[in-house]
């Protein structure tokens, strides 16, 4: 076992054994949240790095305390992405973009963060290290923990590995304002719009001493 991940299981065995609650944090991207910050500090900045990565199968599978911006700039590199658009706040890991399930605006058209887990790697409070899920889509086998853990919070377990599904970045997008729009004249068009194949990633509405703008972008 890496040294790292030994002394999170240490820490983590340690905290069962006094009965002490542990608060586990990645980048503290998301510290800001209305849940309450208790319990003694666990990081898991040090377990980090990609373990594998292929861009034909467009799977990659990456430990929790990998900063979020390092893997973008992998897929990046490859021409591919995180579809579903997670938000940064910062400094964030993986785990935390999994265990907080946070999409950004392109869920609507794409899905969350929890369509797009394949497989995960958890330490789970008796401080033993669990697999569930695989690298690829159809996995059928037993019940779908992997995507159980995307929105938990880090309360059914320490997310240590995630197996993600990624996409090509979209070959182009263009962003389009109309000006002097009433709030009921945004909402029809963006009801038009909405009922046509158009991958709409965002839309907002903003008044002013004017009228007001509306902005949609795809």
């Amino acid at each position: 076992m890496d040294a790292a991940l030994f002394q999170i299981t240490e820490r983590v065995r340690a905290a069962l054994a006094d009965h002490t609650p542990l608060r586990l944090r990645g980048g503290g991207s998301k510290d800001f949240h209305a849940l309450q910050l208790q319990g003694d500090l666990l990081d898991t900045r040090d377990w980090r790095g990609i373990v594998s990565y292929e861009p034909s199968e467009l799977v990659v599978t990456v430990r929790a305390g990998t900063p979020l911006a390092e893997l973008e700039a992998v897929l990046a590199a490859q021409g591919q992405c995180l579809a579903f658009e997670p938000p940064h706040f910062g400094a964030a890991t993986v785990g935390g973009m999994v265990a907080t399930g946070w999409s950004g605006p392109s869920r609507a058209s794409v899905g969350a963060v929890r369509d797009y887990v394949l497989g995960v790697e958890i330490l789970n409070g008796r401080a033993e290290l669990l697999r569930f899920g695989g690298q690829v889509m159809k996995n059928v086998a037993g019940y779908d923990v992997s995507r159980l853990m995307a929105g938990s919070w880090g309360t059914l377990g320490l997310i240590t590995e995630v197996s993600l599904k990624v996409l090509p970045v979209a070959p182009g997008e263009t962003t389009l304002r109309f000006d002097g729009l009433s709030q009921a004249e945004a909402l029809q068009r963006l009801n038009q719009w909405g009922g046509q194949p158009l991958p709409l990633n965002a839309s907002c509405w903003v008044p002013d001493a004017a009228g007001a703008d509306i902005g949609t972008g795809t």
